[in-house]
């Protein structure tokens, strides 16, 4: 039995394929105590809100307008919560039976825990498959899994739905195709610098739905890198926890990056020789195509894929830098 009040708070949009799943997993919670489930519909077009309102666990239902981000939405919900411990999760994600359990316990010695997030176990995942998986915590404390002691919600403000900063202090708001970004984070910094405490719960687990996409959806989403300077700009904390060697995303684009110099310096040089430094993006993009065991043809257009997607995102991380002013590559 849980010492702590929970209230479990899932900002939902158009999530009539998958909120069905998130409340039957609220549901079939173990060991839980008395905790509540608030969903906060955020101008779904489609079927969400009617799905809620039928499930027979009989959460509380919030229903607003179109056009704020989904951390707005959740203020709304912990607003309207009573628990001690506010515990999100997302509509696309389904609680394991000793989540809210797993996650109470944690928070006895914390007062924010990421839980851990896979895939939903048995789907078929595929190279151009959009899911999450959370097996640290690495920083960016996503929603999908976060549980928060209320008065260190209050005290901060909740989340704040942004993209976009400078240097210069300032903010804007931008409607970032599909899906919000780095309101999370954001909130858990912020905390941090208070003097939260932080930790990790592989125990708590949640399942993500795993969606098919296909190449261009793949490539596409890599102009969402734009955003993660900006994101580096306000967090700079996250350059030791998330970046590698600081000023890069990952291993990955640094190699990337390495290669489009290379090309750039054998044209200026008219020499071959700068080309050998290519070599370590070639091994990267190796390992990323035979990860998937394809067959033959298959792998030469995924590596054809992958090439063009790491084009987009380097492109979009520098645009990023320059908008930002803080350099992530």
């Amino acid at each position: 039995m849980n010492e702590f009040r929970v209230s479990v708070v899932v900002s939902a949009r158009d999530a009539a394929s998958t909120i069905g799943d998130t409340l039957d997993g609220l549901a079939a919670q173990e060991d839980a105590g008395d905790f509540e489930v608030i969903v906060v519909d955020n101008g779904s077009n489609d079927a969400t809100a009617e799905i809620v309102e039928k499930h027979p666990s009989a959460p509380k239902l919030l229903r607003r307008k179109r056009g704020d981000g989904p951390g707005i939405a959740r203020n709304e919900g912990a607003a309207a919560a009573v628990g001690d411990v506010l515990a999100f999760t997302d509509a696309d994600c389904k609680p394991t039976p000793h989540w809210v359990a797993a996650g109470a316990r944690a928070i006895r010695d914390a007062d924010i825990v990421q839980g851990a997030v896979m895939p939903v176990p048995g789907e078929d995942i595929g190279p151009y498959s959009r899911t999450l998986a959370v097996v640290s915590e690495y920083g960016l404390y996503e929603t999908a899994n976060l549980f928060v002691r209320r008065p260190w919600f209050e005290r901060v403000g909740g989340f704040s739905d942004w993209v976009g900063f400078s240097e210069e202090g300032w903010e804007r708001r931008v409607k970032v195709p599909d899906r919000p970004f780095g309101e999370d984070a954001w909130f858990a910094w912020r905390a941090r610098r208070l003097g939260a405490r932080t930790t990790f719960s592989s125990d708590a687990l949640v399942h993500h739905a795993v969606f098919a996409g296909g190449v261009k959806s793949f490539v596409a989403e890599q102009a969402r890198l734009r955003h993660f300077p900006a994101l580096v700009a306000k967090i700079p904390e996250l350059r030791n926890v998330l970046a590698w060697r600081r000023y890069f995303l990952n291993a990955r684009t640094a190699a990337f990056d390495l290669g489009v110099a290379s090309l750039v310096a054998a044209a200026a040089v008219r020499s071959p020789f700068p080309i050998v430094a290519v070599t370590p993006y070639l091994f990267a993009l190796s390992r990323e195509v035979a990860r998937w065991r394809l067959p033959l043809s298959r792998e030469i257009a995924h590596a054809a894929a992958v090439v063009a997607a790491d084009a987009v995102g380097f492109v979009a991380l520098v645009r990023g830098s320059i908008e930002a002013r803080a350099p992530l590559l």
